[in-house]
């Protein structure tokens, strides 16, 4: 499975099962525009976690607790069973910066718990 990290603001989106990781639902953008599969917002970073890295912007410390509330969360596996399967999943956010958002850990995750799933 390739899993793919871009933004609902670039012009073109790649084909593949299209997955929204936000909470907030992105501003101006028409939900017709996407094409989504999932609106995944029960396993985006919870609105306290958000507003704590929006107001220190420590990453490491972003990555290590909301990567504690994925494993936490019961609505992740049914997640992981939504996009099995797949050959192409396109997770997408509305952040400026997606080295600095939830998608790289989102997709380490997933890659952990797939590879693991298969071993």
């Amino acid at each position: 499975m390739e899993i793919l990290l871009k933004r609902v603001y670039d012009s073109s989106l790649p084909v593949g099962f299209r997955v929204l990781a936000d909470r907030l639902w992105p501003r101006g953008i028409k939900k017709e525009v996407l094409a989504l599969d999932v609106w995944a917002k029960e396993i985006a970073p919870s609105t306290s976690l958000r507003k704590a890295y929006h107001q220190n912007a420590d990453y490491q410390s972003f990555k290590k607790l909301y990567t504690e509330e994925l494993l936490q969360n019961p609505v992740f596996n049914d997640f992981l069973k939504s996009i099995r399967g797949q050959e192409v999943v396109v997770l997408l956010t509305a952040s400026k910066i997606i080295e600095k958002s939830a998608l790289p850990i989102l997709k380490e995750v997933l890659q952990e718990r797939l590879l693991s799933e298969n071993a």
